[in-house]
């Protein structure tokens, strides 16, 4: 056999470029065009016949983990026809593309690995930064959006590796089929600083660094210099960190956050959709935000960062600084936290209380339990965080509801293993007066005639149009007054006052919802003075921004 027969017939460019193929759409004009006679079936589909045929392949994969490679593989053939089924299927598929799913699809990554997607930078290899960025053969105003994760932290399952290229992949899924965020102009990053998982490392199909994870100066370099790349090689790009380490995430922020334009959605994000939850609650109990009493169970980055946005919240409504701060108690595992613990970390110093406050209050095995914690504090909000199961007692919830009349209770840690009580159980432990929002999807609850519906405060009701208003202000920062303006979009967008309504708008309409979240974020950037780009009409700015997933003319060029 001669060489010339040896070889593999070539396969033309637009049909394994995703961002370009149409597959059996094309037109016979455009296979003509394109080099494409002969290589597909004669006849013609739509973009809507495709997408019914994708659903239905999808239907029939035997499991939520063979739906999302399903899923997976069609995007990495037609990016087009893969939002167009994720936009039309959102509700149902979300759960497929990102949480809960997601987090089987990154476990099983390096062994259902097909084909790479974004960018893997390697601590080992930190000067090939620059040269993996300029792959991408993108312009410096090619790109708005970069999504990146260590996989430290990767949805309750813990350090992941990097596997956790999934959960960048999915959560820009999330962000175009939600706010219409330019597919084209997105780029998932893979931040491999080595993995802890023994299990990993010893893997011989594990595609990561086979060394535990780096940490201290050298992470803290790697980080800094990937913040510099892709702010240099991407100017105007959003840079959305996800799933890190609590020793790791907060810092970056703190430290980043005046200088570049970062967004963590595990803090931020999770603290503005409960945010919006609270500012609901407020509509019905009639207690003023700057008069809230906030009991945080679970006092780590997550628990005191929604703390931190409550807190800037009652400022805004009026309260100081000082007493803002002095109407939120954390309580974690050793108990409230009071100024003489040796082990307190930075970001909750500012909460702790005096150990003379608490001098006369009960102790178990010395330390001061949530019970007690709700009985002398008689909060009006009790945020659970701890994915401690089961930690909102019928004492705790029956002490909150002697404290107030309309407690507003958030046991907000998922899964549903990890939840610190279901809301039946609060509902009927309040005697209906509990106002409730979780972090799980829950049906709705039935009690004494009632039917209460309960608020999700899922990340994705809020995040998406906040990037997209980032995106269409040109905001140099993500500030303050913009996620308090994309939690009181979220916040308006339902009627809280019925007897049993939900406290958060559902997930059914999430582009039309992204889009009135957007416009009030950039209004607040304008506000704030961080906006780059002043459209004369927001809304319309808004809306002539998110891409749609149809074939236009041209594409395929």
């Amino acid at each position: 056999m001669t060489e010339s027969h040896a070889r593999t017939p070539a396969t033309p460019g637009v049909l394994v470029d995703p961002l370009r193929n149409r597959g059996v759409a094309f037109t016979p004009e455009e296979r003509d065009a394109l080099g494409l006679t002969g290589r597909l079936p004669s006849g013609v589909l739509t973009l809507e016949r495709q997408a019914q045929r994708a659903y239905q392949q999808m239907q029939v994969q035997g499991g939520d983990l063979a739906k999302n490679v399903y899923l997976e593989q069609l995007h990495d053939r037609n990016e087009t026809l893969y939002f167009k089924v994720l936009t039309e299927h959102l509700v149902e598929l979300l759960p497929i593309v990102y949480d809960p799913t997601v987090g089987e699809a990154i476990e099983k990554y390096s062994h259902e690995y097909r084909r790479p997607r974004g960018l893997f930078l390697s601590i080992d290899r930190p000067d090939d930064m620059e040269k993996t960025f300029a792959t991408l053969e993108l312009g410096p105003e090619d790109v708005d959006l970069i999504v990146c994760s260590d996989a430290e932290e990767i949805l309750g399952i813990g350090d992941w590796g990097v596997g956790g290229i999934q959960i960048s992949v999915g959560k820009l899924a999330v962000y175009t089929a939600a706010a219409g965020i330019d597919p084209r102009r997105v780029v998932p990053v893979s931040l491999d600083v080595g993995t802890d998982r023994r299990a990993l490392r010893e893997d011989p199909l594990y595609l990561g660094n086979r060394h535990p994870r780096v940490r201290g100066a050298d992470y803290d370099a790697f980080i800094e210099k990937y913040l510099e790349t892709a702010s240099s090689a991407f100017p105007d790009a959003l840079l959305h960190f996800e799933d890190f380490g609590p020793s790791n995430a907060r810092r970056i922020l703190e430290q980043y956050g005046g200088r570049y334009r970062i967004f963590n959605d595990d803090m931020q994000g999770t603290g503005a959709i409960t945010l919006a939850a609270a500012l609901s609650a407020v509509r019905v109990s009639g207690v003023r935000m700057r008069d809230q009493r906030l009991v945080v169970f679970g006092a780590g980055t997550a628990g005191v960062g929604i703390a931190d946005q409550l807190r800037d919240a009652m400022v805004r409504d009026g309260a100081d600084p000082e007493r803002a701060a002095a109407q939120v108690w954390l309580v974690d595992k050793q108990g409230l936290l009071t100024g003489d613990m040796s082990d307190l970390r930075d970001f909750q110093q500012p909460y702790a209380r005096d150990p003379a406050e608490a001098a006369d209050w009960a102790r178990d095995e010395g330390a001061i339990s949530l019970l007690e914690t709700v009985r002398r504090v008689k909060p009006t909000i009790l945020l659970g965080t701890s994915t401690a199961h089961g930690a909102f007692t019928r004492e705790v919830v029956e002490a909150m509801s002697e404290g107030t009349e309309r407690p507003v209770i958030f046991p907000i840690s998922n899964p549903t293993s990890r939840i610190e009580a279901m809301p039946a159980d609060v509902i009927a432990w309040s005697r209906g007066k509990a106002l409730v929002a979780t972090g799980i999807p829950v049906e709705p609850v039935e009690y004494e005639g009632v039917t209460y519906r309960i608020g999700q405060a899922n990340n994705a009701l809020l995040y998406p149009g906040l990037g997209l208003g980032t995106i269409v202000s040109g905001a140099s920062q993500v500030t303050a007054g913009m996620l308090l303006a994309a939690a009181q979009a979220v916040a308006d967008q339902v009627d809280p006052s019925g007897p049993g309504a939900s406290l958060l708008p559902p997930v059914d309409d999430l582009r039309e919802s992204s889009a009135i979240t957007a416009t009030a974020v950039v209004k607040a950037a304008l506000d704030d003075g961080v906006a780059t780009s002043k459209p004369i009409d927001v809304a319309e700015a808004v809306r002539e921004a998110m891409w749609q997933p149809v074939y236009t003319d041209g594409a395929a060029a």
